[in-house]
């Protein structure tokens, strides 16, 4: 059985537990109780608050653990980074009231800093020569400079929208952070073998993010054309038709280009286009 210590509530939790439900790892998401095994995989699921994470996992408390990268290297506990999981992805930023003119990183020189990142700040300022007041504070750090407590904040930004409501700037990006997945460096043979599982159902979910499956009839005089406007994985697959004329083409697009291409397809006599979402993939 492996352990995962996950955040209890919050942004990641629900990207953590969609993750697990996209991998068909079935999990009660019961905030009332600590522990709870799968139903249909070897797996138990250890609700904690995100900073307990990298220690719960460091001491072995938890095999394994979800959280947030800011988080990791903040606490700086032995586990390893096992992946990077491409969501709940946000910044550590410096921000200042927006009104005061900034001239570059010296400005901090002497100034007081209200911050949840005591750690990940002081090393940014040793390592630019900044000596400043580090400040350790605990939820709404935003609102320090308004009270007067503090002449600038580093935190936590996603879309900035916090920042400007507290008529806030943000000045200097320190660290881009998203979710990760870390692990005690002592996990037996058996455990490995059930990460490498998961690990295995995790790439297919997340190869599948942004791609559709598109299928569409098309003359047999225009194939070269065709496939050489598909991106596909590989090559499309081509199957005949009742009329001898046609064949229908199966291929998978990337979102992203998805109308560019459709419009090709189109221009060069597609018909009968088809788009199906893809669950997963396996490469």
């Amino acid at each position: 059985m492996l352990r995962i210590a996950v955040q209890s509530k919050g942004r990641l939790f629900e990207d953590t537990m969609n993750l697990l439900k996209e991998a068909d790892i079935k999990v009660s998401a019961s905030k009332r109780t600590l522990l709870v095994q799968s139903s249909n995989f070897p797996l138990e699921v250890l609700y904690l608050r995100d900073d307990d994470i990298p220690q719960s996992v460091a001491s072995g408390v938890a095999d394994i653990g979800i959280v947030g990268e800011n988080e990791f290297v903040e606490r700086h506990e032995n586990a390893q980074v096992i992946e990077r999981l491409g969501f709940s992805k946000c910044r550590l930023s410096l921000a200042i009231p927006k009104e005061i003119k900034y001239n570059g990183v010296e400005w901090f020189n002497g100034k007081k800093i209200a911050t949840s990142y005591p750690n990940i700040l002081k090393n940014y300022m040793n390592k630019n020569g900044i000596n400043a007041d580090i400040h350790v504070i605990t939820g709404s750090v935003e609102i320090s400079p308004g009270i007067g407590l503090a002449d600038g904040i580093f935190d936590i930004v996603s879309s900035g929208s916090t920042l400007v409501s507290n008529n806030l700037a943000e000045v200097e990006t320190v660290m881009k952070s998203e979710a990760v997945l870390i692990g005690n460096w002592k996990m037996d043979d058996e455990k490995h073998q059930i990460l490498n599982e998961m690990l295995f159902r995790f790439e297919a979910v997340r190869s599948a993010l942004d791609k559709k499956y598109v299928m569409m009839n098309a003359p047999k005089d225009k194939i070269e054309a065709i496939t050489e406007v598909l991106p596909g994985i590989k090559s499309p697959t081509i199957i005949p038709l009742a009329d001898t004329n046609w064949c229908s083409i199966h291929t998978v697009l990337d979102e992203k280009r998805f109308w560019e291409i459709i419009n090709r397809l189109k221009e060069l006599g597609a018909q009968g286009i088809l788009v199906s979402p893809i669950e997963k993939m396996i490469l």
